[in-house]
């Protein structure tokens, strides 16, 4: 029991500074199903996806060979010396339900049967031909021949192209599109923004007619009270030079009554002048009266108020 392969060969085209990639087809032509894997001799140069897996009768499998990017392109006519070695075994009703990797670990050698294919660097068609992808990760097998693990390589990105997820640009190519296309919102943008600066002015006037309507209310009331206070000096000074006069007069008739009644009886005589003294002493010590003293206080309290 054998597989078809092809081609016989695999043919990597120059330049090697970038990825290259070529295909090789395992066609199954048996009436049973066949389990395959592919190794290489150089299995840091070369990526193999998938590398091992199930033919169903009559079916082939397409295996995708990737040579990795190197520091510069070899010589010429340098000759490569790499090597892929197919194996294939068949798989019997009782391996029907075992996984591939359970069949390897317990088949016996003599069943294996393998083709090995060479490799050939050709030279360059185009020049300009460049077929990056990105090589993921390998593991290596027993054997003598290595090979990459059987996971599903990750998707490419061409770097010259811009990706969109959900019609989202990236950064870079939304600012691409953003400096090619012309501005055509930036007028209607700055008409809806042009009625700020009016807004300012309108509340402006308001705000400054508040302002100056407290300053007017202030400078009227601190006049009201000025005037008020100059009002309760006035009157405190009357009131003193009302006490005063009262003092004066009291003391002139105590001295004439005093006089004129040096041969009264020395009672009726003792006893007048204690009254007028009493009198006297009373009138001194009233001071200012109650009324006018809260009108200074409050009128301080307020000078405080507004001020202070």
């Amino acid at each position: 029991m054998s597989v078809e392969i092809e081609p016989a060969e695999l043919g990597f085209r120059r330049p090697f500074t970038v990825e290259v990639s070529e295909s090789l087809r395992i066609r199954n032509p048996n009436s049973t199903p066949v389990a395959f894997k592919v190794k290489t001799t150089a299995p840091k140069q070369y990526c193999v996806r998938p590398n091992s897996g199930r033919i169903e009768p009559d079916r082939e499998v397409e295996v995708t060979v990737l040579l990795q990017a190197m520091k510069q392109d070899p010589p010429a006519d340098y000759k490569c010396r790499d090597k892929f070695l197919v194996q294939a075994v068949p798989i019997t009703g009782d391996k029907e339900f075992i996984s591939v990797q359970d069949i390897w670990d317990r088949v016996e050698k003599a069943d294996v049967q393998e083709r090995k294919i060479r490799v050939a660097f050709l030279a360059a068609e185009d020049p300009d031909a460049v077929a990056p992808t990105i090589t993921p990760a390998r593991q290596t097998a027993t054997n003598g021949f290595d090979f990459t693990p059987d996971v599903p390589p990750p998707s490419y990105v061409s770097p010259r192209e811009e990706p969109k997820l959900n019609g989202v640009l990236s950064p870079e190519a939304a600012w691409s599109d953003r400096k090619s296309v012309p501005n055509v919102a930036s007028p209607a943008t700055s008409q809806a923004a042009s009625p700020s600066p009016a807004a300012h002015v309108t509340t402006s006037p308001a705000a400054a007619q508040i302002t100056t309507t407290a300053a007017n209310d202030k400078d009227a009331t601190i006049a009201a009270l000025t005037a008020k206070l100059a009002e309760a000096e006035a009157l405190i000074s009357s009131l003193r030079k009302d006490g005063g006069l009262r003092q004066r007069k009291g003391a002139a008739g105590s001295t004439g009554v005093s006089e004129k009644s040096g041969d009264a009886d020395s009672t009726a005589t003792g006893d007048v002048p204690t009254a007028q003294l009493q009198q006297q002493v009373r009138q001194g010590t009233e001071g200012v009266p109650l009324q006018v003293t809260a009108i200074l206080v409050l009128l301080s309290f307020l000078l405080a108020y507004f001020f202070f």
